[in-house]
């Protein structure tokens, strides 16, 4: 409310209600803030009665250097049309049928533009007499308005890529994953000014302002700057990346589970970098940003990643006797990737519709676009069907869910040549996944990102995708020739979910699918390594020979003791573990497996009954299972809408065997579903993680 003598009396903005209407309440019921494309409506108190023919302008505003011109000015009003001629986003008003004229009371009918930039305005409000007032409003995307380049035209998609702040990001490895809870928070406090002040801070913005904000009409252009600005290495990012597993001065990406603790961190030190995020942390927090700007998004884990460097739609790797081997700026494949899809129009890329839809983003810092740490907006639709031609980033993303794998075995000498028959069209690019709409079960989206391994169009689409990037001297047919020879002997390596503290049990089979009898000499190796395949130690290094008569399967036994990897699994949780077979002929035979160790379990649950404003129990319950006493323990809760920041104990040492139970009391401060979530780091176990979902009661 607001009071102006001798004209405008008050100006009752509607906060609450407009905001219920325009989905954006959550945010705030106290401070305006509406969508594109949808009306809104404001009250005028007047010490006068009102009549039709009074000259009522409106006037908004957004950025320091607002022109009509550039859709970042407008003046309308009530009677004719009063935009200046050229004015680029038209705002609209008209006089509601509830107001009350005779006694002063006019209520206004506004109208955003489906175009107007995003961002916060000033309104002001001029009578045909000397008064005027001056509000403010925040304008978002609107994926409820047809006419919006986000449109999204199912209601429960809205809920879940819009309005729901908790979901689930995937990790492990294909065939042993598990669900990470991660608060996105986007409706959290502070979220209106920590959003608007990223967009305000990028580069774009400080070279030429009145062209960056005059973009922000463009979901095109706002993710493309979010997806830089989420990562701090051109400019005053969120995050900063780590994966050598130093973390001392810093925060272990393991730990984070919100992104709003980040976002605040990243706030309230003026934009300095917070310490540290990987993959998944970059990924959730870009969900949160572009979900409170309006964007419809989602967090998306590619599974058997590959990161190729140079641009050639092949993953080449190389082989010592001791197994996987570094060469230089090297070609790779992640046990997982994690990136977003942001919901858009493309008339950029094609005016029927085609490119419509899903598109790829990824703010993790791998490889500079146009000169930034950024990537995407990428059409789901064109890395499906090998349109690497089109912008931006499509040969990169088509690489990670696509590419060929090449294997090379290094000689003694330094050189190398191919193994035979192992050249791998289906490796790369496994269970790419999402969480569902309105559960917590995963959504496989694979084939929206490539046909069916192993049918014709897929492989038309590649070599479409090597054509389209014109790259000469390629063997578009390489995969196809070597993948019709018959192996006469398969290698298979076969494990389960698999614990940290226990000893590591793999079986290796063997297959001779010839008419003749196979002498091989096989290696086995075990190395550990991060999540993005970095090699860190070797565990084990064993050989053997096995004779395999025609027809004839075995089964090999393989154990890596506890003993040999727990030093390294505190800070590294995957394993690679590789098997080289070579005949008398010399043909080489190779099989690998990525493991992910399953930590132990932990417990969290609400006791009794949660409702807003009154205090609740937390209990959280951990299980040492070594032998030995876990030191540097710690517990940390969290929880948007249950603590308004992370909850943090020390518990110093976990004597052998013994079970932690530990109690929290916290107050909720929101109702509705909210989720909890309890993290225990010690000497042997790193970020261990479980969450529970309660209804908080109005």
């Amino acid at each position: 409310m607001c009071s102006v003598a001798n004209a405008i009396k008050k100006v009752d903005l509607h906060c609450h209600a407009n905001n219920v209407a325009h989905n954006t309440h959550e945010i705030s019921t106290s401070q305006l803030i509406v969508r594109r494309g949808q009306p809104f409506s404001i009250t005028l108190e007047l010490d006068f009665a009102f009549s039709t023919s009074e000259s009522l302008k409106l006037t908004v505003e957004t950025g320091r250097f607002p022109k009509p011109s550039r859709g970042t000015k407008c003046t309308f009003g009530t009677r004719v049309p009063m935009c200046d001629v050229g004015t680029k986003a038209l705002w609209s008003c008209s006089i509601n049928a509830t107001s009350s004229l005779q006694t002063g009371c006019v209520t206004l009918s506004v109208t955003p533009p489906a175009d107007a930039p995003v961002g916060k305005y000033s309104l002001s409000i001029e009578l045909g007499r000397p008064s005027a007032v001056k509000e403010s409003l925040v304008v978002l995307f609107n994926p409820w308005c047809q006419n919006d380049w986000v449109y999204l035209p199912d209601e429960k998609e809205r809920q879940e890529y819009v309005m729901n702040e908790q979901g689930h990001i995937y990790t492990g490895t294909a065939h042993c994953f598990s669900p990470m809870f991660w608060d996105f928070g986007q409706f959290e406090e502070e979220m209106v000014d920590i959003c608007l002040k990223l967009l305000d801070v990028n580069p774009k913005h400080k070279r030429d302002p009145e062209n960056d904000v005059s973009a922000r009409c463009n979901p095109i252009y706002v993710c493309r700057v979010i997806s830089a600005m989420i990562n701090c290495y051109d400019d005053m990012g969120v995050l900063q990346g780590c994966w050598d597993g130093n973390y001392h001065d810093g925060v272990c990406p393991t730990r984070w589970t919100s992104s709003v603790s980040i976002l605040q961190r990243w706030f309230q030190s003026d934009c300095k970098a917070v310490k540290y995020g990987q993959c998944w942390v970059f990924a959730g927090v870009m969900c949160t940003v572009m979900r409170f700007f309006g964007i419809p998004c989602r967090v998306v884990t590619n599974f058997e990643s590959g990161h190729d460097t140079n641009n050639s739609l092949t993953i080449d790797q190389y082989f010592d006797e001791y197994g996987l081997k570094k060469m230089g700026k090297e070609d790779s494949i992640w046990n997982f990737h994690v990136w977003v899809e942001g919901w858009m129009k493309r008339p950029d890329l094609d005016q029927d519709g085609r490119y419509d839809g899903w598109q790829v983003l990824d703010p993790t810092p791998q490889e500079r676009s146009e000169g930034m740490f950024c990537c995407g907006p990428a059409p789901v639709s064109a890395i499906h069907d090998g349109h690497t031609n089109l912008k931006y980033d499509v040969p990169f993303v088509f690489s990670e869910v696509n590419a060929d794998v090449v294997k090379w075995k290094i000689k003694a000498d330094g050189s190398k040549i191919k193994m035979k028959y192992l050249t791998d069209t289906a490796k790369v690019g496994q269970k790419i996944s999402t969480k569902a709409v309105g559960s917590t079960a995963i959504n496989d989206l694979t084939n929206t990102y490539k046909y069916k391994e192993g049918c014709t169009m897929e492989r038309v689409a590649f070599d479409n995708a090597v054509r389209r990037m014109n790259s000469p001297g390629h063997d578009v047919l390489h995969g196809t020739c070597e993948v019709l020879v018959v192996r006469e002997v398969e290698l298979s390596l076969e494990e389960s979910c698999l614990r940290n503290s226990q000893d590591i049990k793999l079986n290796l089979k063997l297959s001779n699918r010839g008419r003749s009898v196979k002498s091989l000499s096989i290696s086995v190796n075990a190395q550990v390594t991060n999540y993005t395949a970095t090699k860190v130690k070797n565990v084990l290094h064993d050989s053997c020979f096995q004779r395999l008569n025609a027809g004839q399967v075995v089964n090999i036994p393989i154990l890596i003791p506890y003993s040999a990897y727990c030093k390294y699994a505190v800070t590294h949780d995957s394993m690679k573990v590789s098997v080289d077979a070579t005949d008398e002929n010399g043909d080489i035979y190779e099989t690998d497996t990525d493991i992910t160790l399953e930590e132990p379990p932990i417990s969290i649950k609400v006791l009794g009954e949660a409702r807003l404003l009154h205090p609740v129990m937390v209990q959280v319950e951990f299980k040492n299972p070594l032998n030995e006493t876990l030191r540097f323990c710690s517990l940390t809760i969290s929880g948007s809408g249950l603590f308004r920041s992370e909850h943090f104990e020390s518990i110093r040492e976990l004597p052998a065997n013994t079970t932690l139970t530990h109690q929290i009391q916290t107050t909720p401060y929101r109702a509705g579903l909210r989720t909890v979530v309890a993290d225990f780091d010690c000497s042997a176990f790193r970020d261990v993680k479980d969450s529970c979902t309660v209804y908080v009661k109005p």
